[in-house]
């Protein structure tokens, strides 16, 4: 039996993390300007990378494919995913730092342009010929909401034994 999901679909589910994400730079950004502490900064870099990182995955495991298949459109799809490959190293770039280093505010903000200009191209092109294809795009936000969740699911005891490890 396939589980409800609160989203018309699978466009609908991405689209709806494109928001999260976005509302969380702006929180950034808004820290920024603001000249918050680094303790204020931390918790929102690391939750737009989290986000990030999931809504990757699970578009490179599950939404790319399908529409690479349904559209043919392989450059669209080859540029999506150096995108994503960009936007990965910056993220562990990010990772790699603390809001306390000098040039982290800039990765941050330099991530969060990028993202914005992706999220245009996929909204305009990759979502567009997507819906107007014959893909299943109802069911497929099923598929993608649970492994989404099972990311997040994975992430904390990922992070959780990395800190024993630490410590």
């Amino acid at each position: 039996m396939t589980q409800a999901v609160a989203y018309e679909d699978a466009v609908d589910l991405l689209d709806a993390d494109h928001k999260g994400v976005k509302a969380l730079f702006i929180k950034f950004n808004a820290l920024c300007d603001d000249d918050a502490p680094a303790e204020e900064k931390q918790p929102v870099a690391d939750k737009i990378c989290k986000e990030l990182t999931v809504h990757a995955q699970i578009e490179e495991e599950i939404f790319y494919p399908a529409v690479r298949a349904a559209v043919g459109d392989d450059a669209l799809m080859d540029e999506a995913l150096q995108e994503h490959a960009d936007a990965k190293a910056a993220i562990a770039d990010i990772q790699g730092m603390s809001a306390g280093d000098k040039g982290f505010d800039d990765k941050v903000k330099a991530l969060g342009k990028a993202i914005d200009e992706h999220v245009l191209e996929e909204r305009e092109q990759i979502f567009l010929q997507a819906r107007l294809s014959a893909l299943d795009l109802r069911g497929m936000a099923v598929a993608l909401f649970e492994r989404k969740k099972q990311l997040q699911g994975a992430r904390p005891a990922a992070a959780a034994k990395k800190k024993k490890v630490a410590a």
